[in-house]
Order: C-alpha cells, then sequence, then structure tokens
C-alpha cells in the first residue's frame, strides 16, 4: 500500500504537471507582479531539495526552519524540505530574537531560509543556535550580501526523494515561546493528507468551481494558512496571490486587478474591511445613503446570493466583481460583522480549529448560515461536551502527534481514549453543530463562585460607536475581605476621533458611561467594575488576537 508521505511526494508530481503552465503564486512588489507557475515553483523545489541533499549532507528527519513573510518562495521551500526529507519549522518574524532563540534551542534546526528582510536576524540566529549551520536566502540574489540565495544554486533537479512514514512530522508549529519551555506542535503528514482530503469535501458543498483565484492574507507560519490558504488550494489548481500590506485599499486594488474570488481570513480582518466600507457609505450623498440602507433592510429577507450582489453592485465593483466570500477562523466571528456581509452578497463560511488539530475541526457549510456556530464537525472529527466542564473534546486523524519534546504536557491535552481536549467552553446544539461560548483557562471565578466568560461581555461592549477595542479579564484583589478573589476588568480603546475629541478626564467620563450603558444588557455579576481607558492599540499575534495575557499584566502595572 502506497504511504501518506509518497502519496504526497506523488501530490506534488501531479499537480506540478497537470497545472504546468498556469499562475500558481504570485505577489506584488515595487515593480510589479512576480508571478510563479506550478512548474517553476516545482523547480525551484527541486533545485533546492537537491542542494540540502546533495551539497548540505542533511539528513532525513533533521529540521529546516522558514523565517519570512508570506511569499512564492516560501510555498517552494516547504515543499523542498517534503522531497527531502526533512521538517519544516516555520517561524513567526513578530517574534522577538529571544523567543526565536527559544524555539530554535528547542528543535535544533541545520538550515535557515530567510527573506532578505529578516536576514539580519537569521545571522544573529546562526550564531546563537550551535547546530544551525547555514542561511540561504528566499529572494533573488542582490548586491552587497554574502549568504546564498536559492536562485544562485546549482542547476540540479533530480535526487532520490526520501520516503518517510505517513506518521511521521512533516512540520512544527509554535505556539508559544516567551516564557520557559516553547509549545511545539508536531503535524505528521497523515494530519496534513486527512486535512486535505476533509476540506475537499467541505468545500466542495460551498464552491461552485475550484479553479478560482485566491488572495492570501495570513502568515504562512499560522497553520491555518498553510494547510487551507496555502495546501488546500494549490491541490485545487488554484492561483494564490500574497499581498505585502494588510491594508484595506491596497487589498481592495489587488482583489480587483486580479479579480480574487475567495479568501482565507480572521474575524479582524472583516471587521477592518466592513468599517472601511461603511465610511465610504458615509461620504455618499445622503439620497445614496438612503438607497443603501432601504437595499440593506430588503436584503434579510433575499436568500439568493446573486440578487444581493447585483443589489450591491457598488460595492461588488471595488471588490473586482467576481467575489464570492471568504472562510473565518483563527478568532470567533462578530456575528455583526458576518451578517453585514451576508446581506450584500458575500457568503462567511466560519471554520473552527487549533494548531493541535491541525488545524480545522470545522466548518459551517449549511446553505442559511447560522452565523454564530462554527458548524459540524468536518468528516473526520468527533466531537462531544465533557459533562462536568462544558469543554469541547476532538478526536480524529487530525489531532496532532503531540508537542515536541513535552510528553507530559501532551499527555495532559491528549487523553487515553485520544481525545484532545480544545479548553473551549462550548454548546452541541441544533443537529450536530457547535457553539463556541469561552475559553476554560479565560474564565473569571468570582467571589461568590460564579464564573463569567470575558467574551460574552467583550461582545456586549463592541457594539459601541465609540471603541475601537475591548479587552475583559479577571483581575485579582490584593485587599480587603475579598482578597485575592477576581473581580471583572475591561480595557477600552476608544476610536481615534473619540480620543481627539476628549480631554483626558472628558475622554474617561464618556468612556466609564458608555461601558456603564451597555453593561446594563448583561447580568449583574458580569458587568465590569474596573475600566481602564487605554489610547494604545491592544498587543496582538500574527492573527489579530488579542495577546489577553499582556493586556493584563500591562493593567496591573
Amino acid at each position: 500500500m502506497e504511504s501518506k508521505k509518497q502519496s504526497i511526494l506523488t501530490l506534488l508530481k501531479n499537480r506540478t504537471e497537470n497545472y504546468s503552465e498556469k499562475v500558481a503564486l504570485g505577489m506584488k512588489n515595487q515593480y510589479g507582479w512576480k508571478e510563479m507557475t506550478y512548474s517553476g515553483v516545482g523547480n525551484l523545489s527541486r533545485k533546492l531539495a537537491c542542494y540540502l541533499i546533495n551539497e548540505l549532507k542533511v539528513e532525513k528527519g533533521e529540521k529546516i526552519a522558514i523565517l519570512s513573510e508570506s511569499k512564492p518562495e516560501f510555498g517552494a521551500c516547504v515543499f523542498a524540505s517534503i522531497l527531502a526529507g526533512t521538517i519544516t519549522v516555520p517561524l513567526d518574524v513578530k517574534l522577538t530574537k529571544y523567543e526565536l532563540k527559544s524555539i530554535l534551542s528547542d528543535c535544533l534546526p541545520k538550515v535557515i531560509l530567510v527573506s532578505r528582510k529578516h536576514l539580519e536576524m537569521a545571522k544573529f540566529l546562526k550564531q546563537e543556535i550551535s547546530s544551525l549551520e547555514t542561511i540561504l536566502v528566499m529572494d533573488e540574489p542582490y548586491y552587497n550580501i554574502d549568504e546564498t540565495s536559492i536562485y544562485q544554486l546549482p542547476d540540479n533537479y533530480d535526487a532520490k526523494w526520501r520516503v518517510r512514514s505517513s506518521k511521521s512530522t512533516a512540520l512544527i508549529i509554535y505556539t508559544s515561546g516567551t516564557t520557559g519551555m516553547p509549545k511545539g506542535v508536531e503535524t505528521t503528514f497523515t494530519n496534513m493528507l486527512t486535512q486535505l482530503d476533509d476540506i475537499k469535501f467541505a468545500l466542495d458543498k460551498i464552491l461552485p468551481f475550484k479553479n478560482i483565484n485566491l488572495l492570501s492574507i495570513l502568515p504562512m507560519n499560522h497553520l491555518f494558512e498553510m494547510t487551507v490558504g496555502f495546501s488546500t488550494f494549490l491541490n485545487f489548481g488554484c492561483s494564490l496571490y500574497y499581498t505585502p500590506s494588510l491594508k484595506p485599499k491596497d487589498i481592495l486594488s489587488i482583489m480587483k486587478e486580479k479579480r480574487i474570488q475567495f479568501m482565507i481570513v480572521v474575524p479582524a480582518f472583516l471587521k477592518l474591511l466592513k468599517s472601511t466600507i461603511e465610511a465610504e457609505i458615509h461620504n455618499d450623498s445622503k439620497i445614496d445613503q438612503f438607497k443603501f440602507n432601504i437595499k440593506f433592510h430588503i436584503a434579510k429577507f433575499i436568500p439568493s446570493y446573486r440578487i444581493k450582489k447585483f443589489m450591491f453592485r457598488k460595492v461588488h465593483d471595488k471588490f473586482g466583481g467576481r467575489f464570492m466570500g471568504c472562510l473565518s477562523g483563527g478568532a470567533p466571528l462578530d456575528i455583526n460583522v458576518g451578517t453585514f456581509f451576508q446581506r450584500i452578497g458575500v457568503r462567511v463560511f466560519q471554520g473552527y480549529g487549533l494548531t493541535e488539530t491541525s488545524p480545522v475541526a470545522s466548518i459551517n457549510v449549511d446553505r442559511h448560515t447560522d452565523i454564530a456556530s462554527v458548524g459540524k464537525p468536518i468528516k473526520s472529527f468527533q466531537a462531544k461536551i465533557d459533562p462536568e466542564t462544558g469543554e469541547l473534546l476532538l478526536k480524529g486523524p487530525s489531532v496532532m502527534k503531540g508537542y515536541h519534546n513535552q510528553p507530559e504536557l501532551t499527555k495532559e491535552v491528549i487523553d487515553e481514549d485520544g481525545w484532545f481536549h480544545t479548553g473551549d467552553i462550548a454548546e452541541i446544539k441544533n443537529g450536530g453543530h457547535i457553539y463556541i461560548t469561552g475559553r476554560i483557562k479565560n474564565m473569571i471565578v468570582l467571589s461568590g463562585g460564579k464564573k463569567v466568560f470575558p467574551e460574552e461581555v467583550e461582545a456586549v461592549l463592541e457594539k459601541s460607536s465609540l471603541f475601537s477595542e475591548v479587552c475583559v479579564f479577571g483581575l485579582s484583589r490584593t485587599f480587603g475581605s475579598k482578597d485575592g478573589t477576581e473581580e471583572i476588568a475591561a480595557v477600552i480603546v476608544p476610536k481615534q476621533e473619540i480620543i481627539d475629541k476628549y480631554n483626558n478626564d472628558e475622554l474617561e467620563k464618556v468612556i466609564r458611561a458608555e461601558v456603564k450603558q451597555l453593561s446594563s444588557h448583561v447580568t449583574a455579576y458580569k458587568r465590569p467594575v474596573n475600566i481602564i481607558v487605554s489610547t494604545s492599540p491592544l498587543p496582538r499575534t500574527a492573527t489579530n488576537k488579542v495577546k489577553r495575557k499582556e493586556v493584563k499584566a500591562l493593567a496591573q502595572v
């Protein structure tokens, strides 16, 4: 029987041949578009793999690190690593040198592939990490550089590609590294191929055809992008485009130029795009604003996306005229944001998963989408709720192999029966649909024993037109009869126009009054008692999740 690894090698070969001259990956730079065909990606991958095997003598199962923003060469480097039989370690470019040093000290790669933008960091890491022998630059060669570019490698394209077990680790994705031992999720070839099969099965229900142009805005070190945005859509033979800027204006320009049809996004991007569209509508004439509002209300009763797309043709023209929708994941989708796009004729499919589930566990592909739900488990997953804690448990062949070098931590999250403990509080109802309601670790326990999930309070406060960002958490009291218990705190970042409008004292009063008014919509014990106004953006991860621990630490200073 053909191994899973051999299946991946065959898959790479077949896609390269079947879509040979079609654009696979493209990115806009200051000179225009740089596009690589499927054949071009295949050739660059094989050239690099040959060099790793023959010249650098990289052994099967050794690690190759990649430190780069998303770009066409990133994909070629991932494929080269597979061909060479090595384990790929994609790194987050936003991490500090201390965090990256901690991660590389854990996985000990032999080679680091780096973009020009992050070359100095790679040089620092090479001095600090004893296992790191070689730096290869992913960009085309340029002046004043000592390191070798992958484009300068010998024109050797054939070697004996290395077959590894389907249970072997294909990727190590690090989900943290700031304190203590970094946590590296080992994703196997079985995990990845199962995901490709499951996601194809789900997308078959929502995409009328697969030969589409896709815009990628998520970092490749994030498994959601690696598995879905990159691997799944290249498997379909799509053309995938990257953007160097996340500004809505630049993204809309690329969408129009390349006639983008689908995107993989995080909810924060949709929220930003919604604000951009609304700002443009606000600048229209009063008559046009009135027309939009009437159509927006009527669209609530129209099931056909084709009709809604025609109704809001002006907006869709800014998207390039062919945009069908997007798959959203990485964080909960704001119902108001999802509803907005559904109304104007853009389908939003909410997904759910974790890096430990490779990563997608469910996608809401129902015809009449219930935006609050993350859908039913995808084909290979089983899901259940722990009756005592309310925690969502998942089981299936996409669950990770484990945490790198941390067997005890692995045992804490994968029980003896193979159920992965997600840490998410959820409900399963309405025919098997999953509804995420909070995180166990974020749960606030009040003095009377009542439990509050900050996500619920945030959802209420985020409805304010005055607030740009909201983060709710529990702060421990260190005085009085309630010493050691938690109370609910909220850090509020007002919108810039609100900050500009008031002095500091007035701003505090306005924000506190708004929080008090909105909090009346939740039961008394869930209302914030400690309100902190910040004029600086909240710290976020590469996928735009608020770093709740860092916000909490700042609030305690």
